[in-house]
């Protein structure tokens, strides 16, 4: 009894000890609690020193008071931020709800002035929206400044207002020349700064920031366009009736108006005159890469380097379908000409619209399209293109058929030269024959230039040592054939001058500054006269194509024999080839001559050029050629559209203009570096020099070929 009385009398007091101890440290815990919470309030970042007092005081180690004040902090950072969040979100949800009532609440507004319903659009973002427009506009305006700036050397600011900025021609201003008895204006050479020649003149307007109404009007206008174009490519009788003089389908404009009625009073005006014409033929070229290069502004002008000086896109309404081109839209500009100072360009706006019409077969229309709704031109034809464009089909072996139809509404301001006014009026000049001629022979060139054998190749001297030599060489042979075009280009980048004395028709001039690279940095005086010869095309280009007969023209080589020492053919034609000539007899060995010849049935070409042995190695070894400096000069050679009888049985562009029986028009053209000449003898000497270069070619030209001297 005792001990279990013993015994449970010391189990109670052990028990009540413990808890006397737990009572005590719950008390001193509080205690510290409390002390730390009223400290924390007070400072929640003690220094060293009161942490070392607290935990004098509180009996506790100093690590622990420094982790209790930084585990604390966090704590009450944690409550803060969900205390934020929680007003926040109470904040938006009544936002929210006043947002709702508001937008309920205008769905019922009614326009006091008007009774419709209300503006949708936020004044807010139609503000934002005219300040993206002014930033833009500014831009644009800080640009054109800094063009203006760099070519007429002064900001526009100080220009004068009223007086147009002549950037690209030249102050002409009349004179005479004396010792070779030619009269006639002086050129002022000294240019405004920057100018060179294969800056394109921009365009006579610009389209304005187009709107939906204006996308619209035009996807509508190309759709219509495109239904006619296909009419028109797959209809014979009664639109098309074949040509009395030469066998070509021409459109009969009677039956034309009748299935498609225009309103169009300039119909009935004397001076303006319709071109149309239809053709086709086979290339070698698969339609879609043929509709990547007409889809491309830039490629359009190098499939076409002949015909068209100049071409930029505008705007793209529409992108089309990726890898087809389909649904394609775009807004552009061009400048088409023939290769004679004598003729004015034609300067089209217009819509090209692209429709794969099935697996395989693609069309492709284009249709003018003012912009400028004031009909100023700065040429003198106002130039209208109807529904015109192509049906290229997909062959075997990556060959394509493409059916051309041009269709254009000319008005004639200014009477056409005589020389050209048979070739133009029988619509020769820009038809659908010439087109499709100069694209077979494009076709067949580049076709050469991706082959990679040397069977095209016939290397005399041993200087084209590889498939990419030759690669290099057609390279520089193309970019001497584009700037040599560019360079007897009546577009609105040149202003050129006649010369009086040597023939009827007289020598033209005109100057650049060059800078560019690959191209002579300095002054170019460009000079080119056209004549008339009674012998074919065809006989003409021999001439100028045999090395035997080139001493008879060439003053250049001082009447030296030639010699071709490589030879690159570029098309079926055997004219149409790249040569490297070297002059015999002559004391620059290391001077040869490049030359390019081509031919087809619109017309010919004779493009040469001298260059150092150097550069020519640079090519031939298949480097980029981009960088040789070229001056070319050469002959344009086409018919004179005077032939009344042809063939008139094929409508296939190969056989126009072969057995015609009119005479030749050919183009002279020189180019020659003027920069180094002294400043006071600037105007005498260089216009003497290439005035006499000109007149002693063509009078050579009439002696070996027997023609009497005009």
């Amino acid at each position: 009894m005792e001990f279990g009385g013993g015994g449970g009398g010391g189990d109670h007091h052990d028990t009540s000890s413990e808890g006397r101890r737990k009572k005590r440290y719950h008390r001193h815990t509080a205690h510290q609690i409390q002390r730390l919470e009223g400290m924390f309030k007070e400072c929640p970042h003690p220094d060293e020193k009161q942490r070392l007092q607290l935990s004098r005081e509180l009996s506790l180690a100093p690590r622990q008071i420094k982790f209790w004040f930084q585990n604390r902090r966090t704590q009450m950072k944690a409550q803060h931020e969900r205390a934020d969040n929680c007003a926040l979100r109470a904040e938006n949800d009544k936002i929210r709800c006043e947002n709702i009532a508001i937008r309920e609440a205008l769905r019922n507004v009614i326009c006091p002035s008007c009774g419709g319903p209300p503006v949708t659009e936020d004044s807010y973002f139609d503000e934002q929206k005219l300040r993206m427009e002014n930033a833009q506009l500014k831009e644009e305006l800080d640009r054109v400044s800094s063009i203006a700036a760099k070519y007429i050397g002064r900001p526009i600011s100080q220009l004068p207002p009223v007086q147009p900025i002549p950037i690209s021609s030249l102050d002409l201003s009349m004179g005479s020349f004396g010792g070779q008895g030619i009269s006639g204006p002086s050129l002022d050479l000294d240019l405004l700064p920057g100018s060179t020649s294969t800056l394109p003149s921009l365009p006579p307007f610009q389209p304005a920031c187009l709107s939906d109404m204006d996308k619209s009007l035009m996807t509508d206008i190309a759709a219509t366009a495109m239904d006619e174009l296909l009419r028109l490519l797959q209809t014979n009788d009664p639109l098309w009736m074949k040509s009395p003089t030469d066998g070509r389908d021409v459109l009969d404009l009677e039956s034309y108006e009748r299935i498609f009625p225009r309103g169009n009073a300039n119909l009935k005006n004397p001076h303006v005159r319709i071109e149309a014409s239809r053709d086709s033929c086979v290339v070698i070229m698969n339609g879609l890469a043929l509709v990547d290069m007409f889809m491309d502004s830039n490629k359009w002008v190098e499939l076409f380097p002949t015909i068209v000086s100049m071409a930029r896109t505008l705007e793209e309404i529409s992108s089309g379908m990726i890898g087809s081109h389909s649904g394609s839209l775009q807004l552009m500009y061009e400048e088409l000409q023939v290769l004679s100072p004598l003729v004015p360009t034609r300067e089209f706006c217009f819509l090209r619209y692209c429709q794969q019409i099935e697996q395989g077969s693609w069309a492709i229309v284009d249709v003018s399209y003012d912009i400028s709704r004031d009909n100023q031109f700065a040429s003198q034809y106002r130039s209208h293109r109807l529904p015109s464009g192509c049906l290229i089909q997909d062959m075997p072996n990556g060959y394509s058929k493409v059916t051309w139809v041009e269709h254009v509404e000319i008005e004639d301001k200014a009477p056409t030269h005589r020389l050209y006014r048979d070739l133009i009026h029988s619509g020769l000049a820009f038809g659908a024959q010439r087109w499709l001629a100069t694209l077979k022979r494009m076709c067949e060139r580049f076709a050469c230039l991706m082959v990679t054998s040397t069977s095209t190749t016939r290397d005399l001297g041993g200087v084209i040592p590889s498939p990419d030599g030759k690669r290099s060489m057609m390279k520089l042979a193309q970019r001497m054939v584009n700037n040599f075009c560019s360079s007897i280009s009546t577009s609105n980048g040149h202003r050129w001058t006649t010369l009086s004395g040597l023939n009827e028709v007289g020598v033209r001039v005109t100057v650049h500054k060059s800078t560019d690279p690959g191209q002579p940095n300095g002054v170019v005086l460009s000079a080119a006269t056209t004549i008339w010869l009674p012998i074919s095309p065809q006989n003409v280009f021999n001439f100028f194509k045999d090395e035997r007969t080139r001493p008879q023209w060439d003053v250049l080589s001082n009447g030296n024999a030639v010699q071709e020492v490589a030879h690159i053919a570029n098309g079926s034609h055997p004219g149409n080839c790249i040569s490297v000539l070297r002059a015999l007899n002559n004391s620059q060995n290391n001077m040869l001559i490049l030359q390019e010849s081509c031919m087809d049935s619109s017309g010919s070409l004779i493009v040469y050029c001298p260059v150092d042995l150097p550069a020519i190695n640079i090519a031939m070894s298949g480097e980029d050629p981009s960088y040789i400096p070229l001056l070319p000069s050469g002959f344009t050679i086409s018919p004179d559209g005077r032939a009344e009888q042809g063939d008139g049985a094929s409508t296939s562009s190969s056989t126009h203009g072969h057995g015609r029986s009119g005479g030749s028009l050919i183009t002279v053209a020189f180019q020659i570096l003027v920069s180094s000449l002294p400043s006071a003898k600037l105007n005498l000497e260089s216009v003497t020099t290439v005035n006499n270069l000109i007149g002693t070619t063509v009078q050579q030209i009439k002696a070996a070929l027997n023609c009497p001297s005009s």
